[in-house]
């Protein structure tokens, strides 16, 4: 089985997470996901797809830490608070 392949099934089960509501959890395998493509990338030598995947990697680890901290409820939860 590829890392490719891996990353792929993991991105399903992301979004069938996300559509349960389930966010955090699904962050968590989306970011599983991209550390198999990340491999993937490494192995076929593919230095700038890895620093992509990379970049891609710390900016979904920064949101997912700040939504665990909860200062993104305010923004997610906008049009509730406004009313």
């Amino acid at each position: 089985m590829s890392y490719a392949l891996i990353g792929g099934l993991l991105l399903n089960v992301g979004a069938f997470l996300t559509f349960k509501g389930k966010v955090y959890e699904a962050v968590l395998v989306y970011l599983f996901a991209d550390v198999c493509w990340v491999i993937m990338a490494y192995e076929r030598d593919d230095f700038y797809g890895m620093m992509s995947i990379l970049l891609g990697v710390t900016f979904g680890l920064l949101a997912f830490l700040k939504m665990k901290s909860g200062k993104m409820n305010k923004n997610l939860n906008h049009e509730i608070n406004d009313k």
